[in-house]
């Protein structure tokens, strides 16, 4: 794995679900705050949480965005899904904001965003997707990279059939080159891969889970 630093880092966990010890990776309650009104409503307290995350870890210069999620906004795509087998009409709005880079396409209204966006779902592996197109956008020339990983609310249809937090979350870092910005990431062959959510990711970034196994096993080094 070529060198990546973490700059800095942004999460968010459902009301109530759990509180992080630093609040410099918090983002301000109530969620949204980002965002005009307008814009806000749109989205659910995921897209929300979302982002304020690239708000919060966006430099002012501007940077390339990723955003990844398993399964999107799940909640509107099930009632699309229920309202077609009702053969009951669609809202182009909800579709609108049902496909997988409509909370980048809200952020890049609201803020002017110019630079590559990119949305993308990876059956699991988000994380080790994420950190591998951030590293091309690195290769290109840019400077950092912001990623982020979020999971909706999944609906009690779904709950027991796929791999899921247990609540939203949502989890963002600025990625460099610069070995002066941060934690280093490091990458080993593990025995156990795992599926990493934003939740895992959470309790590795502050320490409470010592590395964390996606396709590979990443930990951060201090240099």
């Amino acid at each position: 794995m070529d060198r990546l630093h973490i700059s800095d880092w942004r999460a968010w966990c459902a009301s109530g679900t759990q509180r992080l010890a630093d609040p410099q990776h918090s983002i301000p309650s109530p969620v949204g705050s980002s965002l005009p009104g307008m814009l806000r409503r749109r989205l659910d307290a995921t897209g929300r949480a979302t982002c304020d995350i690239l708000h919060g870890l966006t430099p002012a210069e501007g940077c390339p965005l990723i955003h990844a999620s398993r399964h999107g906004d799940v909640v509107h795509t099930l009632s699309m899904l229920e309202a077609l087998a009702q053969q009951a009409p669609l809202s182009p709005t909800r579709f609108s904001m049902s496909v997988h880079n409509a909370v980048l396409g809200v952020y890049s209204i609201a803020h002017n965003h110019r630079l590559p966006l990119q949305a993308l779902g990876a059956c699991g592996h988000e994380f080790d997707a994420l950190l591998t197109e951030a590293g091309g956008y690195l290769d290109a020339g840019y400077e950092s990279v912001v990623v982020v990983f979020s999971e909706g609310e999944l609906p009690a249809t779904y709950q027991g059939h796929t791999p899921h937090p247990g609540h939203a979350c949502a989890v963002g870092l600025r990625l460099s080159r610069r070995p002066d910005a941060g934690p280093r990431l490091t990458a080993t062959r593990t025995a156990t891969p795992g599926e990493p959510t934003p939740q895992d990711i959470i309790a590795w970034l502050t320490g409470d889970a010592p590395w964390l196994d996606g396709l590979q096993r990443f930990t951060q080094v201090a240099e």
